[in-house]
């Protein structure tokens, strides 16, 4: 996959690495990748969180982006939330916070992102299954409320929709939204429905494709926005697409693949700010003043930009945001392509090690029931995820009969579901929880 369009391993030694810090959430999604029984495992203790985000750094340096996720991360406590995030900062990295947005407050985001938060997130589509939210168009009210609460912060501020059939038609409607939002919104990205973990919308429409989601976000945008110029890790996995919003229009960047894959060498370990695009775009001018190699062809993309955007730059007095669109094509459980799998550069951080992020999704169980192996000061210990038990054997405790668990959390649904698995599991007579696999 290597050339001088590709990303991985010349500006980022991975895409980004999930941190996942609670399995339990407070929604009840139509298509989650999250495990049936994920809503009974105990919040990993928050040593071995640390240890994890340690493990990432030294797996893939300074400046990698970590996903702090779950679950939903805002339901761990909020001392634990800051914690996390300001050890991810403090080790070099770019902490991002995954939410869907129900918790999150502006006095919370603020805490956040004096602590090192870098970016936030909002998982926002009709596959949160909110009352009141039918379509894609009713939520981009609560897209606004979320802008509005991220507004002036210093975070860049990003949005993540499923593609399902229910609303591929409206995806231009929501990529037009955020090219209207672009003064806030720095990244607005797309994931196809895949087949994993334990949401109701099984499998996909064949009309849901990279190539149709592609074309939809083309038509929101209102231009022919190259996805191939500069790519990120296998082209059956994502694609990346970024805009100029000049006056309400979008000019496509990546217009000239050639120009690109001259560029992305030379500008290949400069530290971009995402949440303050100044400094981004003046550490980018500065390299270019001591390469004057590269001064004719940014001279002449440059002119060509501003000569057909010369009556948009005049309207907005010369304000230009940029918008970045990415499509990611996760694949579902039973789909899983090994060549895909080995050039992954979505990780999820696991007690082992990182692993493909679609692999983990449908190998969840096998990882958030086994019990963590942990270092105390009397010597090895395990924790057991379905208890929150730390013992020295790893032996694993009886499976507690559901509608006794301690923990309560399950909704709707989700619930319903669990308890009628649980049920079959506890009468089988060599039932085990880690046995069900991912499924």
């Amino acid at each position: 996959l290597w050339g001088a369009n590709q990303q991985m391993g010349m500006r980022w030694s991975i895409g980004c690495v999930a941190l996942e810090i609670t399995q339990r959430c407070n929604l009840d999604c139509s298509i989650c990748y999250l495990s049936e029984h994920s809503e009974a495992v105990r919040d990993l203790p928050l040593p071995e969180v640390l240890r994890r985000a340690e493990r990432i750094h030294a797996y893939y340096g300074n400046h990698t982006d970590v996903q702090i996720t779950g679950g939903e991360p805002t339901l761990r406590r909020r001392e634990e939330l800051l914690a996390i995030v300001a050890h991810v900062r403090a080790l070099g990295m770019r902490p991002t916070l995954m939410t869907n947005g129900r918790r999150l407050s502006r006095e919370l985001l603020s805490a956040l992102a004096e602590a090192g938060l870098c970016d936030v997130v909002f998982h926002v589509d009709t596959t949160l299954s909110l009352k009141g939210y039918d379509s894609e168009a009713a939520l981009n009210v609560l897209r606004q409320e979320y802008i509005e609460l991220a507004r002036g912060l210093p975070v860049s501020v990003m949005f993540n929709t499923t593609v399902h059939g229910g609303n591929l038609h409206e995806i231009p409607q929501v990529a037009a939204f955020f090219v209207r939002n672009a003064d806030v919104v720095r990244t607005a990205a797309f994931q196809l429905q895949a087949d994993t973990g334990r949401g109701l919308l099984r499998e996909r429409a064949q009309a849901v494709t990279l190539e149709s989601v592609t074309r939809s976000l083309r038509a929101g945008a209102g231009v022919c926005l190259n996805f191939d110029a500069s790519r990120i890790g296998h082209p059956s996995c994502s694609r990346y697409g970024l805009g100029m919003v000049i006056n309400g229009n979008v000019y496509d960047v990546f217009d000239d693949a050639a120009f690109i894959a001259r560029m992305q060498p030379a500008t290949a370990d400069l530290v971009l700010d995402r949440g303050r695009p100044g400094r981004a775009s003046v550490a980018f001018l500065r390299r270019l003043l001591v390469h004057p190699s590269y001064w004719f062809g940014c001279w002449s993309w440059l002119t060509r930009k501003l000569w057909r955007a010369r009556r948009d730059l005049v309207a907005a007095r010369g304000h230009i945001d940029s918008l970045s669109f990415v499509v990611h094509n996760f694949m579902g459980a039973c789909e899983l392509d090994p060549e895909r799998i080995a050039a992954c550069v979505f990780k999820v951080m696991t007690a082992d090690g990182p692993l493909s992020m679609c692999l983990h999704n449908a190998q969840r169980d096998r990882h958030i029931l086994t019990p963590i192996p942990l270092r105390t000061n009397s010597g090895q210990a395990y924790w057991h995820p379905l208890t929150g038990v730390t013992s020295t054997t790893e032996e694993r405790p009886p499976v507690i009969a559901p509608d006794d668990h301690p923990l309560k959390r399950l909704r709707g649904r989700s619930r319903k579901r669990v308890l009628v698995r649980r049920r079959g599991a506890a009468s089988a007579p060599s039932s085990s929880l880690a046995e069900e696999g991912g499924r």
